[in-house]
């Protein structure tokens, strides 16, 4: 990690600022709910071959590499062609009645229906390839993990068409009509609040959490993890609320953000750093794209701001805070450990003394 977000440091110095914010804003989106599952459940599924110490902790990080990708390939593609950004005004459909908002879905969900289908037929050849080599799943688990996927597509598509078809338009509208009010400030603690609830619905972060309390047997619960994630997410969606109003370059705040996060890494058990580096991936996933990003360019337009410095990069913030809040839960859960053993380390030389006077009486 160390090594990896060293070089995208080096390059973003060569990039123009107008995008920087959306290099980093790419490597949250593409962890979305397809590479999440299936590479944490990759990554579960080699590590367990791993007998030795520090198998749990390899369980996690893949992927945080993965994020780490486009990353590198924006800021590379920003450096070869050296776009330039055009400005254009997006039109929100105008939805007056039950059958105009039926057909906007209904003309939507081909589109939705073959790209989830596209982003599909690689794992079920990859599938089908694995089976016919190793003749490793019997016929009940095969079933079993065709219904799961024929659940998985339909889910992706009905959850896709409606995210992007229904909430895309609303972010940016209710960002719109409370930038453009007297009280413009609000849109910081309105968009912490909606940063802690978006997080829990984001379908990724309880494939993640659901992952973390096997792996660990329960000594790092859902709700633990749930909760720093909606913590840390509320604060980003807030700095990024005040870059809105203010304009403050993203770098500022990612530079000091993962250097925070990354000295962290030496002081805390290993299998919350590669929990953290996931969690980011994972918390910047669609609905925060289909709401949090329209709501951020819905208030920057209202206010006359630079949509492609100030607007985007909502969503690097939101995959750079949960580094921090979870690392921190792992800091808090190693010093209630040690104020543990110190206590029962206490209590034994107690009854030892407590023993050596009885003996004596």
């Amino acid at each position: 990690m160390l090594i990896f977000y060293g070089v995208v440091a080096v390059l973003s110095v060569f990039v123009s600022e107008n995008f920087i914010p959306t290099a980093f804003d790419s490597g949250g989106v593409t962890t979305g709910p397809i590479t999440v599952p299936f590479i944490m459940a990759l990554g579960v599924g080699m590590a367990s071959l791993n007998s030795k110490k520090g198998s749990q902790e390899n369980s996690f990080g893949l992927v945080s590499l993965c994020s780490i990708g486009p990353i590198l390939s924006v800021l590379v593609l920003s450096i070869c062609f050296q776009p330039k950004p055009e400005t254009s005004e997006t039109v929100i459909p105008l939805v007056e009645t039950t059958g105009d908002a039926f057909r906007a879905f209904l003309g939507a969900f081909p589109k939705y229906f073959e790209e989830v289908l596209i982003a599909f037929l690689p794992i079920i050849a990859m599938l089908i390839i694995f089976q016919l080599i190793f003749r490793r799943f019997r016929k009940q688990q095969m079933l079993k993990i065709c219904i799961g996927l024929l659940y998985t597509f339909a889910g992706l598509v009905l959850f896709l068409t409606g995210a992007n078809v229904g909430f895309m338009p609303a972010g940016r509208l209710i960002g719109a009509e409370i930038a453009a009010g007297d009280m413009r400030y609000v849109l910081i603690p309105i968009g912490m609040v909606m940063g802690y609830f978006v997080v829990s619905a984001e379908p990724a972060v309880h494939s993640l959490k659901k992952q973390v309390e096997e792996v660990t047997n329960g000594a790092i619960s859902q709700k633990a993890i749930g909760l720093a994630l909606s913590l840390g997410v509320a604060v980003s969606v807030g700095l990024a609320m005040l870059r809105v109003l203010t304009g403050i370059p993203i770098y500022l705040f990612l530079l000091v953000g993962y250097i925070v996060a990354l000295t962290i890494t030496f002081f805390v058990p290993p299998i919350y750093t590669g929990i953290a580096f996931d969690s980011g991936g994972v918390a910047s996933g669609p609905m925060t794209t289909t709401f949090m990003l329209p709501f951020a360019i819905g208030a920057c337009d209202a206010l006359g701001g630079n949509i492609m410095t100030d607007a985007f990069g909502i969503v690097a913030m939101v995959a750079m805070t949960p580094l921090i809040a979870i690392q921190v839960l792992g800091l808090h859960s190693k010093i209630r450990q040690k104020q543990l053993r110190k206590k029962i380390h206490s209590e034994l030389l107690q009854v030892d003394d407590d023993i050596i006077f009885y003996e004596e009486v």
